[in-house]
């Protein structure tokens, strides 16, 4: 995924998915939940930058799921069907990057 563009604050693929990765592990009630995030996306990032991230990810939720987004992006594109039945969240590169980071 190296070419994959950073984002536009400056966060690239992989340090996203640690981010999110360190979401899912680190309870919303730890008392340094940010900065133990911070450290699980490799120390690059501040406690206030991963915080930041994170209230940018709700408001990019709570638009996706106020119907307001665009799918057709001035055309109309195939619809995608997608088996709700099978788990796509947890995949094997996830499990990886976690048994980098030592998580257990």
């Amino acid at each position: 995924m190296d070419n994959f563009p950073t984002v536009s604050c400056g966060w690239s693929w992989e340090e996203n998915k640690l981010f999110e990765l360190a979401l899912a592990v680190v309870d919303e009630q730890h008392p340094d939940r940010w900065e133990v995030v911070a450290a699980m996306v490799g120390g690059r990032k501040s406690a206030e930058d991963v915080k930041k991230h994170y209230v940018i990810l709700l408001e990019d939720l709570q638009f996706i799921e106020s119907g307001k987004l665009d799918h057709k992006l001035g055309e109309s594109q195939p619809s995608i069907q997608v088996d709700c039945t099978q788990s796509v969240c947890w995949t094997d590169e996830d499990n990886n990057l976690l048994v980098r980071l030592d998580i257990n």
